[in-house]
């Protein structure tokens, strides 16, 4: 179906429209719809969606595949001067959306604070954050588990690695300045391009502070080593310094927040799941694994062709933009049996949530023990936590970070 043409008889492939409240709210049946109809789809807007297990593994590892990201910026807006603003220009100096050798080079200054040993090393602070959380809220019955615990723990702990002073921290533990919009297929409007661009602005007056700090007052913490790293003059620029490091700030949040509410949302939605995970608290490790497959933080990565490419029996031509849904590859029924059941016992689950090939992840393992402390916590301590709005719950309005705007929980 290289045109995309549905076999006679079949429903034609559905309306694609990422920020209708509904799909927002249930992505999956239109996942399965595509993935059934025509799972290498071109859109009428001119990019293609990828959404079978293996072959967005395919896309993810091959090296046809890169981020171009400007130009990729430049269809989607059709104007280059796109690339001026302030929070395009910004994004475009990260690891996150370019290729080698730039990508190389600025991953591998950060790689090593994030090592299994050092990620390991972290247990004992993080543990001690995920009580110091509960212990706040525990007496008084109910929380917002957005605001009070899944916006706050990883904040603490990104700002740990970084270097951000206890004293600075208070705005950021307060609400997410991360815009996924920026990232999304649908262009943002004038108005949401300029509030991204505030936002980007504001943090890069903080960044740019901070590492004057670090330069004052050197420490044992990311921040320093890219202002040293900066310094040396052959391995960073000072652009380049203030934009990763607000990437690493959110990105460094951001998902496993969403990982904690979306997977506290699925397991009291399919309270059996939630039972077992009281009964056996050893399979916390692997319902982790199971809540990023079921309802991943990130629902998409985009990627632009290099070379002609076939996937899934479709030829791309170079220069196509091409968007990966996570979400729905995770959701695959040739990958995963009753893919729409949650089960935390699930063998062999390699969800793609945290992307795959020389872009995988820089946090994965710290997101996963982050969500396993707090999961092996709630059970111990809050083992009767109820949430009375599950089945009206708040998503926020973005496609790319699939996340709550909040969940209140009570308890007893």
């Amino acid at each position: 179906m290289n045109d995309m043409t549905p076999p006679a008889g079949a429903q034609a492939p559905p309306a694609f429209n990422p920020l209708d409240p509904g799909f927002i709210a249930d992505p999956y049946p239109f996942y399965a719809r595509l993935r059934e109809l025509a799972p290498v789809f071109r859109t009428p807007q001119g990019f293609w969606l990828i959404t079978r297990y293996e072959d967005a593994n395919f896309a993810l590892r091959d090296k046809r595949f890169g981020k171009d990201f400007l130009a990729t910026m430049a269809r989607r807006y059709g104007d280059t001067a796109v690339a001026t603003e302030p929070a395009i220009a910004s994004l475009a100096r990260t690891m996150l959306v370019l290729d080698p050798p730039d990508h190389t080079r600025l991953r591998g200054l950060v790689n090593k604070a994030f090592t299994a040993r050092r990620v390991a090393d972290m247990r004992p602070r993080i543990k001690a954050l995920v009580d110091q959380q509960l212990d706040r809220v525990v007496e008084q019955g109910h929380m917002d588990v957005m605001r009070d615990l899944a916006h706050r723990l990883p904040v603490i702990v990104i700002c740990d690695m970084l270097g951000i002073p206890e004293e600075h921290r208070a705005p950021f533990l307060t609400g997410s300045t991360v815009n996924g919009r920026i990232l999304e297929p649908v262009p943002m409007t004038r108005e949401e391009i300029d509030q991204a661009n505030f936002a980007t602005e504001l943090s890069a007056v903080y960044f740019n502070q901070l590492c004057e700090l670090r330069r004052r007052e050197p420490k044992d913490d990311l921040a320093t080593e890219l202002v040293r790293a900066e310094e040396a003059g052959d391995k960073l620029t000072s652009e380049e310094l203030q934009a990763n490091i607000n990437l690493l700030f959110g990105a460094g949040h951001e998902t496993t927040t969403n990982l904690i509410g979306n997977g506290l949302l699925a397991l009291h939605r399919q309270p059996e799941q939630w039972e077992r995970l009281k009964a056996d608290p050893s399979l916390v490790p692997n319902a982790v694994e199971e809540l990023l497959r079921y309802d991943s933080s990130v629902q998409l990565t985009g990627r632009v062709t290099n070379a002609e490419v076939e996937i899934g029996g479709v030829k791309i031509e170079p220069k196509e933009s091409v968007i990966i849904l996570l979400g729905a590859a995770n959701r695959d029924p040739a990958q995963y049996p009753d893919p729409d059941r949650l089960d935390v016992g699930r063998a062999n689950i390699r969800p793609l949530s945290f992307g795959g090939g020389i872009h995988h992840c820089l946090g994965a393992q710290l997101a996963r023990l982050e969500a396993e402390l707090v999961f092996t916590a709630l059970i111990e301590r809050l083992p009767n936590i109820e949430l009375p709005y599950k089945d009206s719950p708040a998503w926020r309005r973005s496609f790319t970070l699939r996340g709550l705007s909040k969940l209140p929980a009570v308890w007893h």
